[in-house]
């Protein structure tokens, strides 16, 4: 996947991680720390919603960090970006 794919993807997650957010009131990171903490959706209605909004913000994690190995690939070894440690060391293959 070039850098190009994986940067309009994010873009497009992003879209429809806003979709979400903006449904029920809550950023994707902090939804998708309660719903790994087996937080249970207050109305069965939601349950599919947030199955996929937690499926899209795993993958845009992924395209993050594809994302950020190619950059190091790229640019050098660097693990740092905007002084913040990088949150997953980078593997062959992905």
């Amino acid at each position: 996947m070039k850098l190009q794919e994986i940067i309009a993807d994010i873009h497009a997650l992003n879209k429809e991680l806003e979709r979400f957010e903006n449904k029920y009131g809550l950023l994707s990171e902090t939804f998708y720390e309660l719903y790994l903490a087996g937080e249970e959706p207050e109305d069965e209605d939601w349950v599919a919603d947030f199955a996929l909004w937690a499926g899209l913000y795993e993958i845009k994690l992924e395209r993050e960090l594809k994302r950020r190995c190619l950059r190091i690939q790229r640019f050098g070894d660097s693990t740092t970006v905007n002084s913040r440690p990088a949150p997953r060391p980078c593997t062959s293959g992905k």
